[in-house]
C-alpha cells in the first residue's frame, strides 16, 4: 500500500500492476528485470523503504535468471507513480537451482531499518542447515545491501556473513511486530503442517 491509498501487486509472471481508486491500471510498471518464471519461481514480495514518503525508494524480490538456472535476488528502485528507475540489485543469493520452487522469498524490514528476506530452501532439505550457502535461510541485511556488524555469523570463517537464522523450507510469510520487534515467520510444509514461527538470532 502506499501513501496515497494506491496498491503496487506483483505478479509471479513478471509483472508489477498498480491498483488506484479500486481498479487495476491496464499498463503494467516498467522497470522490472528480466524474471525467470519457471515452475513456482518468479516476481516475489515487495516492500517500501520506511522513509519511502520521503525518498520513493522500494524493495522487491525476483527470481534473476544466471547460468546455474535461477536464484533469489533482493533489487531496490525509485517508485515516481508510473515507472521503476535505479533499479539495482542490492543481493544476489546463493541459492541457485535448476529445478525451480521453494524460493519462498519474503522480505521485512527491522525496527532498525535492516532488511530481513527470506530464501527457500529449494527442494533441497540439507542445505538449510549448512551455513555456507544462502538456500533455507533468513538473512539480514542493511538498507544498502551491506552486511550488518552485529549478525550473528560475522566474522566466522565456516559461514556466510548475511545469515541471521537457518533451517526453513519455503518461507512465504514473514512480519515484524511494530512494537516488539518480533519476528513473526510462516513456512509451508510439504503435505501441510505449515509453520509459524517466531524467529531468533
Amino acid at each position: 500500500f502506499l501513501p496515497n491509498g494506491d496498491i503496487l501487486i506483483t505478479e509471479r509472471a513478471g509483472r508489477l500492476r498498480l491498483m488506484h481508486d479500486g481498479r487495476l491500471a491496464s499498463a503494467n510498471i516498467g522497470g522490472i528485470p528480466p524474471v525467470d518464471t519457471r515452475t513456482q519461481d518468479g516476481l516475489m514480495d515487495l516492500a517500501l523503504h520506511p522513509r519511502f514518503a520521503q525518498n520513493q525508494i522500494l524493495h522487491f524480490t525476483y527470481s534473476k535468471p544466471g547460468e546455474r538456472g535461477d536464484t533469489t535476488a533482493l533489487a531496490t528502485a525509485r517508485f515516481d507513480g508510473a515507472t521503476l528507475t535505479d533499479v539495482r540489485d542490492l543481493f544476489v543469493a546463493d541459492a541457485w537451482s535448476t529445478a525451480g520452487g521453494n524460493s519462498g522469498s519474503r522480505i521485512a524490514f527491522g525496527l532498525d531499518g535492516t532488511i530481513y528476506m527470506t530464501v527457500g530452501e529449494r527442494h533441497e532439505q540439507a542445505p538449510a542447515q549448512d551455513l555456507h550457502t544462502h538456500k533455507g535461510k533468513i538473512l539480514r541485511l542493511n538498507d544498502d545491501g551491506t552486511i550488518p556488524s552485529n549478525n550473528p555469523f560475522v566474522g566466522r570463517k565456516d559461514a556466510r556473513p548475511e545469515i541471521f537464522a537457518y533451517g526453513v523450507r519455503n518461507p512465504q510469510g514473514l512480519f515484524v511486530d511494530p512494537l516488539t520487534g518480533t519476528i513473526w515467520e510462516h513456512e509451508h510444509g510439504p503435505r501441510g503442517g505449515d509453520e509459524l514461527n517466531i524467529i531468533a538470532r
